[in-house]
């Protein structure tokens, strides 16, 4: 399957490149838009990787939903308030909502949203995010309560995303699993699949239900390509409007010959490689102090890659939690004091000439990915260390992560949510799966603990801060840089806003006549 769609994206490279942009052009309804994965499941309450949240959020909407800008807006409520003290949330529906099939969208509804989310027949791989809220009531026809567990400044936000947005319900009692395969899908946001083809496109129509009424373009089809460079010749060849990710090696190139197509902004994302600090060498925390004292993150940044991310040592990206990214006193050392502070560690672990340390450095395939891997390989051969490359395509990749089946592997955060915690949460003890490294300490479960009962902005804060630190003490991750977002937008496109958050709903977009 593979090799034939690497054939069939090579023959429409060279088909385009002969002129096929003039004879073939991109359909004057149809909105094409390229992912950098394949789509996992179209259940909201399956996923947690980037294309399938962002399929899904053309199709599902919640009680609050993004604006083009990034911001929140009233989705399925028309309005909410909040108690005093931020524990007590009451949302309004909007009058007359319906499915896409034409079934009532009540509040009722989202209680049992919540109840699916939490079951762990389920096995949301999201549902630690919705830990701070302890209840979900139908308290009228129209109305839904939140009851929090404890304050969560965040909440609008984490509402918008779609494992909390009106699913239909009554299409997955009487079909089971089967409701996802469905067309068309039954949806409450503005668009519904009337296709899907693994490996070629998803395509999505109007929901001729929803609230707004038809959105703004009729048609929507998302194909996936994991490979930027793909991505990019694609685009550049009339292939696509939107493409969400291009190398970083080309960024020049592209600001030189389609600037007003190249767009760069912040993003709320840290990137990392996550040691398995399950079984040995990492488990040994003077090991993972060793290797990270030797990665110098600075050349990486803004020598290897140089499209404006900004070197870390921790994770929690610049602006979310009103203070300065953590860096710890180490970056003040010189890189011969760190690198012999790394041999003095390695050497109390038992690793020397006469025991070399040697692993591999596990990678999903990416041409950005390999050159940060050989760049860490090549800093750390000082140390008499032998770090082998292992390269697998993502999906692959990513489930040996959730199984534990590596010693060191490329990872990240994007943020669900604008909040620190959301990047801290996902290390927890009790995090399941998406705790990669394994990293267990109850001082940093007791930390975050303390920070999310914090009411204080200001306090609430400091006290992040804090369980960071103990994070990048303890080093489970190797934090290597902060995220920029990197998209290429056509000229038909009008709408689009860069926004840290990195969201561009469909619904929020426009295409127009390019003469």
């Amino acid at each position: 399957m593979q090799g034939l769609r690497a054939i069939a994206i090579l023959l429409f490279l060279l088909i385009a490149g002969c002129g096929a942009q003039e004879a073939n052009p991109l359909p004057s309804d149809t909105l094409i838009r390229l992912a950098d994965d394949e789509i996992k499941s179209l259940d909201p309450h399956s996923v947690s990787d980037l294309a399938s949240l962002r399929v899904a959020s053309d199709q599902f909407e919640g009680l609050t939903r993004y604006a083009a800008d990034g911001e929140i807006e009233p989705g399925l409520a028309a309005s909410w308030s909040a108690s005093d003290d931020g524990l007590v949330w009451a949302f309004t529906l909007r009058d007359g909502l319906t499915f896409s099939d034409g079934t009532p969208i009540a509040a009722s509804l989202f209680p049992a949203i919540f109840e699916r989310l939490r079951d762990p027949a389920t096995a949301a791989p999201t549902a630690s995010l919705f830990d701070a809220i302890e209840t979900v009531e139908s308290t009228g026809p129209d109305r839904v309560t939140i009851i929090l567990a404890y304050p969560y400044p965040a909440l609008l936000e984490l509402l918008a995303h779609p494992a909390m947005a009106a699913l239909p319900l009554h299409r997955i009692t009487e079909a089971g699993e089967d409701w996802t395969g469905e067309r068309p899908l039954v949806t409450s946001g503005p668009y519904r699949l009337t296709d899907w083809t693994l490996n070629d496109r998803a395509l999505l129509e109007r929901n001729p239900c929803w609230h707004e009424g038809a959105a703004p373009i009729a048609r929507i089809a998302w194909r996936p390509v994991d490979d930027s460079l793909t991505a990019m010749r694609i685009f550049l060849a009339g292939g696509a409007d939107i493409a969400g990710e291009f190398p970083s090696t080309r960024l020049e190139s592209l600001r030189t010959n389609r600037p007003e197509a190249t767009r760069v902004a912040g993003y709320r994302g840290a990137y990392y490689f996550a040691f398995n600090t399950r079984q040995p060498p990492f488990d040994d925390v003077r090991v993972r102090r060793a290797m990270s004292l030797a990665v110098d993150r600075r050349w990486i940044s803004e020598e290897l890659l140089a499209i404006g991310t900004e070197p870390a040592w921790g994770i929690i990206p610049p602006g979310l939690s009103g203070l300065d990214p953590i860096m710890p006193d180490s970056e003040g050392m010189t890189r011969s004091a760190r690198l012999d502070e790394a041999r003095r560690l390695l050497s109390e672990a038992g690793y020397g000439p006469d025991s070399p340390l040697s692993f591999d450095i596990r990678f999903n395939s990416a041409a950005e990915h390999r050159r940060i891997s050989v760049a860490l390989a090549a800093m750390w051969e000082p140390l008499g260390v032998e770090a082998r490359l292992f390269n697998s395509e993502a999906t692959l990749h990513f489930a040996a992560l959730r199984r534990g089946d590596f010693t060191l592997a490329r990872s990240g955060w994007i943020g669900d949510i604008s909040a620190p915690e959301n990047f801290l949460a996902v290390h927890r003890s009790d995090a399941g799966a998406i705790n990669y490294s394994g990293y267990a300490n109850a001082e940093y479960d007791a930390a975050l603990d303390t920070a999310l009962a914090e009411p204080d902005p200001a306090a609430r804060a400091r006290q992040m801060r804090a369980a960071e630190a103990i994070l990048v003490r303890d080093v489970p991750v190797l934090p290597i840089y902060y995220y920029v977002s990197r998209s290429l937008v056509g000229p038909r496109v009008s709408g689009w806003i860069d926004n840290p958050a990195n969201v561009h709903p469909s619904r929020t977009l426009l295409l127009t006549e390019v003469e």
